[in-house]
């Protein structure tokens, strides 16, 4: 949408042979919304929106309330634009349903990514669409193909994702299936044992989301692989975790699991017509929930660039790589680094959750201004 806005006409290959809901819950802090409402999404997209009050952060251990940070109308003053949670299926809807509203753009389903190849006008890409194989020529190619790349892969721009020896687990459950503070319009992040778990409402506040993040040598390739409620329950052990804690993952009968996979070096970028967006450039570990912030930021920026060289699109390409370099870089340090404090157990853990406290929700958010309080230039 981005770039259809800013005069470019866009099409869409896009391997899976039709849209469905997929996901779970995402985080979309003022930095993410405010472009969604550049884009006029807003009022496709509240209705299935959450405004979170508060980060009630919790001690894991014993269930109690370490701090909160203040979001709801505090963060959409403070920032001027709102901090919602919801279901990712809700935007990719509404996503695709404003694609499908604007002529510029053609989103073509089954299409499955093979290679491509360069040429003085541009780029073709060969595609399979079944057995069939099929061209598609552009100015240029936008690998937004997530962090396991088939684009990045055939550029070789990039180095490969290092496992990070950490698993996400995701489960959604009914709101009235949840303890009452649970459905309540907050964003809980329980703190404890080489483990956090965070819960929060989508769907309006009908469903529930849960992820777990634990330590684990499990390492295997994609987004949705099963697990059994005992396997994340060990992760979640008694006498280090609340019974409290411990209920809440007993509720849902279905969990999904992923590695969480990293990358240490910042996206680089590269030569020619081709570059990566979101997670194919730059992939985020969730502890600073900037996965799709990142991501929506990208969009922005390489469309305005783009627009700002369009008789030298390669050049518009270089421009984007190099602004968003040190942001993306950043955001990747904050979170490795969230995430070693998020993990400390023991004394360091106690010391973590006092500083937490005695610091108070209001400086913690203030910590946070260099990510949302971002506009495009």
């Amino acid at each position: 949408m981005t770039l259809s806005r800013a005069g470019f006409r866009a099409s869409v290959l896009e391997q899976s042979p039709k849209l469905e809901e997929t996901g779970a819950g995402l985080q979309l802090s003022p930095n993410a919304t405010r472009i969604l409402f550049e884009l006029g999404l807003r009022d496709r997209l509240e209705p299935f929106a959450v405004k979170p009050q508060m980060i009630r952060v919790m001690s894991g251990g014993s269930a109690r309330e370490i701090t909160r940070i203040p979001l709801g109308d505090i963060a959409e003053r403070r920032y001027g634009a709102p901090f919602w949670v919801m279901h990712r299926g809700d935007l990719q809807a509404a996503l695709a349903d404003a694609a499908a509203d604007m002529i510029d753009i053609e989103i073509k389903l089954g299409h499955r990514f093979d290679d491509f190849a360069t040429h003085s006008n541009g780029i073709t890409v060969q595609a399979y669409r079944g057995k069939q194989v099929v061209d598609e020529r552009g100015a240029v190619l936008i690998g937004a193909d997530g962090i396991w790349s088939a684009v990045g892969e055939r550029w070789r721009a990039q180095r490969k994702p290092t496992f990070s020896h950490r698993t996400a687990w995701r489960a959604l459950i009914p709101a009235d299936a949840a303890p009452e503070p649970i459905r309540a319009p907050v964003v809980h992040l329980f703190l404890g044992l080489d483990a956090h778990l965070v819960a929060y409402p989508v769907k309006a506040g009908k469903l529930i989301n849960i992820v777990g993040i634990v330590h684990d040598d499990w390492n295997q390739a994609g987004w949705n692989a099963p697990g059994s409620r005992d396997e994340i329950l060990r992760h979640f052990a008694p006498f280090t975790w609340s019974e409290a804690v411990r209920d809440l993952i007993r509720i849902p009968d279905r969990w999904l699991k992923w590695a969480l996979l990293d990358r240490a070096t910042p996206f680089s970028g590269g030569s020619g017509p081709v570059t990566l967006i979101g997670d194919a450039a730059h992939p985020m570990l969730p502890f600073l929930a900037q996965g799709a912030g990142m991501a929506i930021e990208d969009a922005a920026v390489l469309a305005d660039k783009l627009k700002a060289h369009g008789d030298d699109p390669e050049r518009g390409l270089r421009a984007y790589e190099k602004v968003r370099r040190a942001r993306t870089a950043r955001a990747q340090a904050t979170a490795r680094k969230q995430g070693s404090i998020y993990g400390r157990t023991g004394p360091e853990a106690a010391a973590r959750n006092f500083v937490m406290r005695m610091m108070g929700g209001e400086r913690l958010l203030k910590r946070y201004d260099w990510v949302y309080n971002w506009r495009r230039s």
